[in-house]
């Protein structure tokens, strides 16, 4: 199997004050945040030069803590999880489908949030 490259297709930040998270990004490095998109959790986003997304959005539930969860591109969804699974991994949200922005999954290990996204 040749080597593939690593990329993050979605960089997910659940903070307690969105608007000053994205100020912040915007002052020092000159983005530019859209709107709430609802399809993401309400999360403010905008797209880097090299096509990944950051988005920035508040928890969806009590209990949620603020966390930074990288979502790697990945080709085949179901098999990545089959095989971060097998390395130990908790699967925290199976693959899920977002209405044209391809699917996404979660999954937990060595205590960290992980994300899958499959364009």
């Amino acid at each position: 199997m040749g080597e593939r490259i690593m990329k993050v297709h979605y960089l997910e930040i659940v903070s307690e004050d969105v608007d000053a998270v994205c100020k912040a990004y915007e002052a020092a490095h000159g983005v530019r945040f859209g709107e709430p998109d609802e399809l993401l959790g309400g999360a403010r986003t905008c797209t880097l030069a090299d096509g990944s997304i950051v988005g920035v959005r508040g928890p969806l539930r009590s209990t949620e803590a603020p966390v930074v969860r990288p979502y790697w591109l990945v080709e085949d969804i179901d098999q990545a999880v089959v095989d971060v699974e097998a390395a130990g991994a908790k699967i925290a949200m199976a693959p899920t489908e977002i209405p044209g922005k391809g699917k996404f999954a979660i999954y937990i290990l060595g205590g960290n949030d992980h994300g899958l996204w499959q364009v």
